[in-house]
Parts: C-alpha cells; sequence; structure tokens
C-alpha cells in the first residue's frame, strides 16, 4: 500500500482541525450532551469510518479495505470496554456531570497521542525484526487469558483505575484545590499555582489511555501491517467515543460477557500472529501448515464473536432483569 506524505499530511491536518475544533467548542460550553447530539454524532463519526474504508477498498484494493475494517471493530470494540474504567474514574473523581465531556474529550486527544507514538514504535520495530511478531502475539495471548480470568474471578481487589504511581506523584508533590474550577488545569489563589481535581482527572485518564495503548496496537498490528490503516483505524475508534460514554450509559453494565467476546478476540489474533511469525521464518512449512490466517477470515471471526457476545449479553441482562421483577417481596410480617 502507497502512501504518500501529501496523504499522510491531509489525514493529519483534519484530525487535528476536527479535534481541535471539538475541544475548543467543549471547553467553552461544558455541557452534558443530549440524546439526539451523542446519537447524531456516533451515526456521522460511524458512517465517515464506512465511507474512508470504502474508500481504501475501491482506492488500494479489497485486501486493505478488510485490514482497515478488522481493525477498526477491534479498536472500537477494545474502546467500549475501556469505557467501564472512565466512568469509574468519573465516578471516583467526582466529576461534575457537565465537565465530563471536557475531560473524555482532553483523554482522548492524550489516546491519539500514545497510540501514534506506539503506532510509530510498532512500524520500525516490524520494519526491522520479524521476531517482534512472536512476542506481539503471546502477548496478546496473556492478555486474552487475563480477561478471562478476571471475567470468572470477578475479582476487583486490584484497586482503583485511578490508583496508579503517576497519579500519586502529582497528588504528593503539587498543590491542588479541593472544588472544580470549570474546565481549568491550573488556577492562582493568592500569587500560588495550585492544580484542579480537573488536571487530577486528566492524568487518571492519561496514565490510564497509556496502559490501553499497550493492548490495542499489538491487536490491530495483527490485522494490517501498514501504518497508515493502523493509525486511522485507531482514530475512527476514538471519534464518537465521547458521545456514546454519554449515550449508552446503564448500558456498559448490561455487557457482561463483552470481556469474554475480546479475550477471544484478542486470543485469536495472538495466535494469528504468532503464525505469521512462524511464516516469515519458514516454520510453518517445515511443520507441513501454512501460518497464514487470511484477512477476511479475521474479519468473519470478529464480527461473529462481537455479535455472539453482544446478543448473548443483552439476554442475560434480560433474564436478569425478569427474574427479578417476579421474586417475591416479602411483607416483613414473617417472624
Amino acid at each position: 500500500m502507497h502512501v504518500t506524505p501529501v496523504m499522510w499530511l491531509v489525514t493529519l491536518a483534519v484530525i487535528i482541525v476536527v479535534f481541535a475544533f471539538d475541544l475548543v467548542v467543549i471547553g467553552r460550553r461544558p455541557h452534558v450532551p443530549s440524546m439526539k447530539e451523542c446519537g447524531l454524532a456516533i451515526a456521522l463519526f460511524c458512517g465517515l469510518a464506512v465511507v474512508f474504508g470504502g474508500w481504501i477498498w475501491f482506492q488500494f484494493g479489497h485486501d486493505f479495505g478488510t485490514q482497515f475494517f478488522a481493525g477498526w471493530l477491534t479498536e472500537y470494540s477494545l474502546s467500549v470496554d475501556n469505557l467501564f474504567i472512565f466512568v469509574i474514574i468519573m465516578a471516583s473523581l467526582r466529576v461534575p456531570s457537565q465537565l465530563q465531556q471536557f475531560a473524555l474529550m482532553v483523554g482522548i486527544v492524550l489516546a491519539l497521542v500514545f497510540r501514534g507514538i506506539f503506532i510509530a514504535l510498532g512500524a520500525a520495530l516490524i520494519e526491522r525484526f520479524s521476531w517482534v511478531f512472536f512476542i506481539f502475539g503471546a502477548f496478546l495471548i496473556y492478555t486474552a487469558v487475563k480477561l478471562y480470568l478476571e471475567y470468572r474471578s470477578d475479582d476487583n481487589s486490584e484497586g482503583e483505575p485511578t490508583d496508579n504511581a503517576l497519579l500519586r506523584f502529582v497528588k504528593k508533590v503539587f498543590r491542588a484545590t479541593d472544588d472544580y474550577r470549570g474546565t481549568k488545569l491550573l488556577t492562582r489563589i493568592d500569587h500560588r499555582t495550585y492544580i484542579t481535581p480537573m488536571f487530577v482527572v486528566i492524568v487518571a485518564l492519561g496514565s490510564t489511555d497509556l496502559l490501553f495503548a499497550l493492548d490495542s496496537i499489538p491487536a490491530i498490528y495483527g490485522l494490517t501491517q501498514e501504518p497508515y490503516l493502523v493509525f486511522t483505524a485507531n482514530v475512527f475508534a476514538l471519534m464518537g467515543l465521547r458521545q456514546l460514554y454519554f449515550l449508552i450509559g446503564g448500558l456498559l453494565e448490561r455487557l457482561v460477557y463483552l470481556s469474554v467476546g475480546l479475550a477471544v478476540v484478542l486470543a485469536f489474533i495472538g495466535v494469528k500472529l504468532v503464525l505469521h511469525a512462524m511464516h516469515e521464518y519458514h516454520l510453518d512449512a517445515a511443520l507441513g501448515f501454512s501460518g497464514e490466517i487470511p484477512t477476511w477470515l479475521s474479519l468473519i471471526v470478529i464480527v461473529v464473536t462481537l455479535a455472539v457476545t453482544t446478543v448473548a449479553s443483552l439476554l442475560k441482562s434480560r433474564r436478569a432483569a425478569t427474574g427479578a421483577s417476579d421474586a417475591p417481596v416479602s411483607d416483613g410480617s414473617e417472624g
């Protein structure tokens, strides 16, 4: 896939303008978006992703188009899973509802920056060292097993997601106000500079985004090795995430099998990466099989897994809600 420097510059320019405009508008008028506003924005961003993927399909061939759609769906699913952590961060730091949109937008911009750095590093490693696919594959398989075990154990003893070394350092070193000052990150009181709780929120979201990138970048490199597709798939996955946060609300709690579905997807991509690495070193031929899994099969596995996961989650949530409503209510007269 030949991507010209002009194409990269135009893509980056459009992304910067879109995010800068969004950030300035939200910073000047922080509010809780309506359901209509969220729905229209998500439909617009998903529509743009489909149009962009169609353009890649017809401009560069169906294989690259399939790679984009597989990467976009995987990254979008991982982003939805990450919304669980965002919800906990917002609740634990008591972010006012009208300021959550600004905090999410800044967090998304930071995620885009971090992922851009990891994409560049990943591309450089892949170009020079084919054995890195073994590492990426093993890491994704490890992550998949960890996700599934966490789902089975339902263990929340690891602590709050905001409890990390960077955040503890910020709280220890800097003076902070007790109350939010709108979207301000810093404020002056008696000629002294203080950080606001919004600054702490941004640090929490940013450090969490950094950890998310460690999972998402190896995952998408298992579907495509084209840096342009990796980057644009991540961009489209992050677009609309802010509105999705407000739109689905309680729906996140109903996606009870999302971790299981993502574990299956990550494990599949991890195996795909290991087989690809074996193919690069001709180990698959020595063992008498072809190590390459076609991209179209990857797309089918991803779509089917996510569809089954979503439907099964909603059915279980509905049965649980029905069972709760049908349960007998004690009138307190017994005993």
